[in-house]
């Protein structure tokens, strides 16, 4: 057999499992959302900074190095959550690049369940927009195009109860106006990676002023929007942008606005809406599958912290004794 042709034959199996392995790595790198694997790279990067300035390698790391970095972290103030985060950043970086992981040891894992126990586990999220909150930072929105769009923004993402990077990736073609409301439809979210979608129904409001419903209306009418991006950006020219919000856009309008009711806006972010409406729906009586069925949570222990806060004063023992 002429050997140039095995040669060029072999190179052709070299170039398809080349190929192959460039898919499988791009599925991987899709098998997570984007924003963790912007934590996951960031965290990563940090770790190594640590590392470099200190002469100590950090791929592979051995795991009295990781252990000195998560007290380093704990010594400095960072919350359990982050200090968690970063120990998976720095277990996936090196399981990818085929190396045992540190965190794995129980040196790692003693300092760990150490910094668990001094710092504490408990989230410290951010407060709620409630109902009244809402209504009243209603008031304060503008009687033009950025008001309109404020207002149709901030009443969807408390009504659907999403998520920020759900609410600015929504498309006018993913909204249909029904006899009884709003039917959204989510292509994608944080626990749907794969697509396969999620409606949402939002009812007329009670009142025009807080209406969800009437309040898109009102903003499609005024823009002339008829696809692509549903809340954009607004210049001072009254000029409409073309594509989504970001995410970070959400929080800055909710806190510009709970800023202007008096409240203190470091309190509150982009999620407080989706906060927001769960508490306030348990404060009303709504049942946990309801909330679970309007938020799309798909762990129950997450919606029954908002029950056990909307009930506090609701069903309060001190409350009933004649103080």
């Amino acid at each position: 057999m002429d050997e140039s042709l095995i040669y060029r034959e072999a190179t052709k199996v070299d170039t398809q499992l080349a190929n192959l392995m460039a898919s499988a790595n791009e599925y991987v790198r899709r098998s997570k959302a984007q924003n963790t694997i912007k934590a996951y790279q960031s965290d990563w990067q940090s770790f190594s900074r640590w590392c470099k300035a200190r002469g100590l390698c950090s791929l592979p790391a051995e795991p009295r190095v990781v252990a000195l970095y998560l007290s380093d972290m704990a010594d400095l103030g960072y919350k359990a959550s982050t200090i968690g985060r970063h120990m998976i950043s720095i277990d996936l970086a090196h399981k990818t690049k085929g190396y045992p992981s540190p965190t794995s040891d129980e040196t790692v894992r003693s300092v760990w369940r150490g910094i668990r126990n001094t710092i504490g586990v408990a989230p410290s999220g951010k407060s709620p927009v409630l109902v009244e909150d809402l209504r009243r930072m209603l008031r304060h929105a503008p009687n033009d195009l950025m008001g309109l769009r404020d207002r149709a923004l901030l009443l969807i993402g408390f009504a659907g109860a999403f998520r920020r990077s759900e609410l600015v990736s929504l498309n006018v073609e993913d909204i249909e106006f029904t006899r009884e409301g709003l039917v959204i439809t989510l292509r994608r979210s944080k626990t749907d990676q794969v697509g396969e979608g999620r409606k949402v129904g939002i009812p007329y409001g009670s009142f025009i002023e807080t209406c969800p419903v009437r309040a898109l209306q009102a903003w499609l009418e005024a823009t002339g929007i008829e696809s692509g991006a549903l809340f954009r950006h607004v210049t001072k020219g009254r000029q409409i942008g073309t594509t989504h919000l970001s995410d970070k856009s959400v929080a800055r309008i909710v806190k510009k606005y709970i800023e202007r009711i008096g409240l203190d806006e470091s309190k509150f972010a982009g999620h407080s809406l989706r906060d927001g409406l769960a508490t306030s729906a348990a404060m009303a009586g709504a049942s946990e599958r309801d909330i679970m069925a309007q938020t799309g949570h798909k762990n129950p222990m997450m919606v029954r912290r908002y029950i056990r806060d909307g009930n506090l004063f609701r069903s309060n023992a001190a409350a009933r004794i004649g103080l």
